[in-house]
């Protein structure tokens, strides 16, 4: 924890990423144990990775319709709309097609336990539209044996929340492994100043982008890559197929009014390659984004020059 003239910032290990947490306002965070510990209820809920969280058991139960918690429902809520935005692109159903890849265990681990594992024939994912949520009795209907996922939504989601949470603290700005949500402008005035990471160098930054309010996220396959026999995966399923992209996509970074509609955005026209991806944001009229493709070019939405001049950002050498 970084405690300044301006504000608040917390920095710790949650959800298996880094979690940053800035509030630039005069009142600061009374407890900032209470907020870690928000991260680290919800680690414990929706990890697939713990047997006893709440979606494990939920994956478990052989009934096919159950009761969830409410926060649960709202999460399993946001991974639907996710689904429908995209037309199935992102979706919840890819468990079964992360596992067959060897994302069987969390990353940390991967490297210890899947080198050795032969590569698995991908089989697609079940199409989200079997999943049904009922509001007034709070439960999930899927198909027998259809088993969840929820890593990538519920970061966006977390930081969302968490940002809601703190707004009346002054303007916050929450960092949940790069799903990146603002509440609005700094105390002066100002726009927080997000630096876009290159896909290509580490920690270089490719460029900044000023955000005032709503939500970023990038999207960056290599980021999450572990060797299964004598091929190399990574964590972005595509569902149709069932096995992870290929194209020529590198990264993708989306700005949206939401945390967790960037992420699925961007996971979006990380699947869909550059010409789709980006004729996709154009039909989006509230996000804008910036493509990396791997021949170091990068391809702009027409909205993106709301937020950054066309020369904010350089094609990679």
């Amino acid at each position: 924890m970084v405690t300044t003239a301006a504000g608040l910032r917390i920095d710790f290990r949650a959800m298996y990423g880094n979690i940053g947490v800035l509030v630039d306002g005069e009142h600061g965070v009374e407890n900032v144990g209470e907020v870690m510990a928000w991260f680290a209820d919800w680690e414990r809920r929706f990890s697939r990775f713990l047997p006893r969280s709440e979606l494990c058991q939920l994956n478990a139960d052989p009934a096919e319709t159950v009761a969830v918690s409410p926060l649960l429902f709202e999460v399993l809520s946001t991974a639907l709309y996710a689904a429908h935005v995209t037309d199935g692109l992102v979706t919840p159903t890819v468990l079964d097609a992360l596992e067959r890849a060897g994302y069987a265990h969390s990353y940390e681990l991967l490297a210890a336990v899947t080198k050795a594992n032969p590569r698995r024939a991908p089989v697609p994912a079940q199409d989200h539209r079997s999943i049904r949520l009922s509001p007034a009795q709070r439960t999930v209907t899927r198909p027998p044996g259809l088993r969840l996922d929820l890593s990538g939504t519920v970061k966006g989601w977390a930081a969302d929340r968490t940002a809601a949470r703190l707004a009346g603290h002054g303007a916050v700005l929450i960092d949940a492994d790069g799903d990146i949500a603002v509440t609005g402008p700094r105390a002066d005035g100002s726009a927080w100043p997000i630096t876009i990471a290159c896909p290509r160098q580490g920690d270089e930054a490719l460029g900044v982008l000023p955000l005032r309010s709503g939500g970023i996220a990038t999207c960056a396959p290599a980021r999450r890559r572990w060797q299964q026999g004598d091929s190399v995966q990574h964590h972005i399923i595509d569902p149709r197929s069932g096995a992870p992209a290929a194209n020529d996509v590198r990264s993708a970074t989306v700005v949206a009014p939401s945390a967790s509609e960037a992420e699925a955005a961007a996971k979006a026209v990380v699947l869909l390659g550059s010409v789709d991806g980006i004729a996709w944001l154009e039909r989006q009229p509230a996000y804008a984004g910036l493509i990396v493709r791997h021949d170091g070019e990068l391809v702009r939405s027409s909205r993106l020059a709301a937020f950054a001049p066309a020369d904010s950002f350089a094609p990679l050498p």
